[in-house]
């Protein structure tokens, strides 16, 4: 091979690879921008001072009434803390509001 053949193969070699380089860091920086959480908001089924009602099938024998109570905390998780209920709760344990 001749050395001008091999110029232009190593010339083509280094743009190749700075075209995949620029590429990534574009992908990279498009990745991060979508990621960030004060442009995307979660949806939130719950919040402070609400009141939700636990499932009859996780507190049989109780009414209604007994099985209430208010949020007194939304976690960054998703899940609550009650107000005169101890623990964590995800949104699956509360009746669905119809």
């Amino acid at each position: 091979m001749r050395k001008r053949t091999k110029r232009l193969l190593g010339g083509l070699t280094l743009v190749g690879a700075a075209g995949a380089a620029a590429a990534y860091i574009t992908k990279k920086k498009n990745m991060r921008a979508k990621r960030k959480p004060e442009d995307h908001p979660l949806s939130v089924w719950a919040r402070p001072g609400m009141s939700v009602t636990f499932r009859g099938e996780l507190m049989p024998g109780r009414q209604r009434d007994a099985r209430t109570f208010k949020v007194k905390k939304l976690l960054p998780s998703g899940r609550v803390v009650l107000d005169g209920f101890a623990g964590e709760h995800a949104e699956n344990e509360f009746e669905r509001i119809s």
